[in-house]
């Protein structure tokens, strides 16, 4: 139908129910053809670009996630804790290395806070991302206990216990819920699973893991509690 000097055609929208016509815009300088090609070419590009926003959207998202987390860690955080977080912004590339700050060496073990329930068993808790990383990934054993806090920024809290009773899971739980976001809250939601059960994603942010096959408890933070636990 077009025909090169063209300004305009009408079509019909064949994504239109009632089939109605529409006024196409041209180029007249070039062909039907040249001129569907520039169309298709914009329509590329902008298909793209909202490709691209989405995927900005995610990572500032998941960038906020991040610093939330940071932010709730810092609340708790004794010094030992703080020059781990600085140490953890510095490898992330958002913190520059002061010149007479010597790096850290990868081998060096954090320092994981070690609780004890009334019954006896030892549970183990992250306050900050390495801490959170080391006591997941390396120190827990494959059928111990991890627990977390539901879908609110949180400490990793893990029990050296395959088959814990129930009163080591509600004080460890406790304790996960004070180590969180939500201290200040009541019936905070727990999740507890196996060690087994929890991953770490491919070029997730330090201390973010995934994790299924989990049971919730809802336990109310007690910091009185919290210290009698602390070994």
């Amino acid at each position: 139908m077009i025909k090169r000097g063209d300004t305009s055609v009408e079509a019909i929208d064949y994504y239109d129910e009632n089939q109605k016509t529409i006024t196409i815009e041209l180029d007249p300088l070039k062909t039907g053809s040249e001129n569907a090609q520039a169309y298709f070419k914009r329509y590329n590009k902008a298909k793209n670009s909202v490709k691209v926003v989405h995927e900005q959207i995610e990572k500032s998202n998941e960038e906020m996630r991040y610093f939330e987390l940071l932010i709730q860690q810092m609340e708790s955080a004794s010094p030992k804790d703080i020059e781990e977080i600085r140490e953890e912004l510095i490898e992330e590339g958002y913190l520059r290395r002061r010149q007479q700050q010597k790096k850290k060496k990868k081998d060096v073990k954090p320092q994981i806070e070690a609780y004890q329930s009334t019954t006896g068993i030892d549970f183990y808790v992250g306050k900050n991302n390495k801490q959170n990383e080391y006591v997941t990934m390396r120190f827990a054993r494959q059928d111990e206990i991890w627990l977390h806090t539901k879908d609110i920024p949180g400490s990793h809290v893990v029990i050296r216990s395959f088959d814990p009773d129930e009163q080591t899971l509600i004080e460890a739980a406790t304790v996960a819920a004070f180590f969180s976001k939500a201290r200040q809250s009541s019936s905070v939601p727990v999740d507890y699973t196996k060690i087994r059960h929890v991953h770490k994603p491919n070029g997730a942010k330090p201390g973010f893991v995934i994790y299924e096959q989990q049971t919730t408890l809802f336990v109310t933070p007690d910091e009185d509690l919290v210290r009698s636990l602390r070994k």
